[in-house]
């Protein structure tokens, strides 16, 4: 076997070892109206605010949140600093960019690129149980793009975020059989 774990065309078998010490940080949403997408993360996800950058000259705010289980939340630094640089190396952080203003501008929509033309797709988080936490985002009123029975796909579901990102919602344990 190579250095990947299945097969595709295009695959590279020898990095740059300068590649080695790379790791996905973050995804970047654009949000109109960061009050609402904020009790959507924390509230309805269970992620927790790590860091907030505001940039005054170029009127915009960056919110970083991340999903950290209750047993790993003390050891989030403290000091601003070091918990922005904490931020910037850990994996599976999602950054929701607002742009001072846009929460009182009716033409302001961001394209989910699910519709055409399409582009980006989703990002997904995992739960343990698929069918529980569906329903509790029923029980919260979150707008679904498809219910874990819905479709072809079997134990998957897609919900929308504030502002239409589609959020995929996965149970590890069921994924093996696809």
């Amino acid at each position: 076997m190579g250095r990947h774990f299945d097969s595709a065309p295009g695959l590279c078998e020898q990095p740059d070892p300068q590649t080695w010490g790379f790791a996905l940080n973050h995804t970047m949403l654009r949000i109109k109206d960061p009050e609402r997408s904020l009790d959507f993360y924390t509230r309805v996800l269970g992620m927790r605010l790590v860091r907030k950058l505001e940039f005054p000259a170029m009127e915009f705010t960056l919110y970083f949140l991340a999903l950290i289980p209750e047993d790993e939340a003390g050891g989030v630094p403290v000091d601003e600093g070091e918990r922005t640089a904490w931020t910037f190396g850990r994996e599976a952080v999602l950054e929701l960019t607002h742009n001072w203003g846009s929460e009182n501008d009716p033409s302001v929509q961001y394209h989910s690129g699910n519709e055409p033309p399409q582009g980006f797709g989703h990002i997904a988080v995992a739960v343990p149980d698929v069918y529980a936490a569906c329903q509790r985002f029923e029980d919260l009123g979150v707008a679904f793009v498809k219910r874990p029975d819905d479709g072809k796909m079997k134990g998957i579901a897609f919900i929308r975020d504030p502002d239409g990102y589609w959020i995929e919602i996965v149970e590890p344990a069921r994924m093996g059989g696809l």
